[in-house]
């Protein structure tokens, strides 16, 4: 699993029978360091999550599970959840979106930004 922010859609006239339906996304990895990750991946999301909302984003058969077409679908990375926030060791949060995130300095310094 990852946490990941949408980027983008990805629209296909001409694809494997098995994917009939299934919307595509592209998903950036969530960074630590507040940096842009170089990766770029693309799932099926079946909940609906739109450009710049973070995700929960599954692979191999959690994937197949989530999209719910059964084992026989010719993908495997799936969103799972679209995240309203995740709470990290040190304190900060990661937010439905890059904006709302919280720093762990601000946490220290004992404010509720």
């Amino acid at each position: 699993m990852l946490l990941g922010t949408v980027v983008g859609q990805v629209w296909s006239s001409v694809k494997d029978p098995s994917l009939s339906g299934c919307r595509f996304l592209l998903i950036q990895p969530y960074t630590r360091d507040g940096k842009q990750s170089a990766e770029t991946l693309t799932a099926v999301d079946p909940l609906g999550a739109g450009v710049g909302e973070r995700v929960l984003v599954v692979f191999g058969r959690a994937a197949r599970h989530v999209i719910g077409k059964g084992h026989d679908i010719g993908f495997q990375t799936a969103v799972a959840a679209i995240i309203d926030r995740a709470e990290l060791c040190d304190g900060a949060s990661v937010g439905p979106t890059a904006a709302q995130d919280r720093p762990a300095a601000l946490v220290r310094q004992g404010n509720k930004a």
